[in-house]
């Protein structure tokens, strides 16, 4: 389930790059305040989101997702394409860890982003449990 993730991901990075296109990253951290264990099969998903069409589900332009095997915080570096940005559009960075089909945590404050440099770097992200 993860390696076909990280395999799509060295495609789509191996591909901007023979464009010529040097990808952009965007690197944090994510974080909870739970002294409650994880299971140990509990996966961490960090996304990029364009959030600009309220009609569409939002358009993901980049992922990294693993299990959790270890202390929170973790950290992220998301890979994306700059020329998937454009002018007026909305991202954000979404993060969740789930343990099978259940949503145990998830980021409950919007991490809005510019994507243009100006970004404060590490970006860091907290989830929270539902209840």
């Amino acid at each position: 389930m993860l390696r076909p993730a990280l395999f799509l991901s060295a495609a789509l990075l191996l591909s901007a790059c023979s464009l010529g296109q040097a990808p952009a990253s965007l690197r944090g951290e994510v974080f909870y305040h739970t002294h409650d264990d994880l299971p140990e099969d509990a996966v961490l998903s960090i996304r990029l989101l364009d959030l600009t069409r309220a009609d569409e589900p939002p358009r993901e332009l980049a992922r990294q997702q693993e299990w959790v095997r270890g202390p929170i915080p973790r950290r992220f570096h998301l890979l994306y394409d700059p020329a998937d940005i454009q002018p007026g559009h909305s991202y954000a960075v979404q993060a969740r860890i789930q343990y099978g089909e259940h949503l145990l945590f998830v980021n409950t404050v919007h991490h809005g982003v510019l994507l243009d440099g100006s970004d404060p770097q590490p970006i860091r992200v907290r989830v929270a449990a539902l209840e």
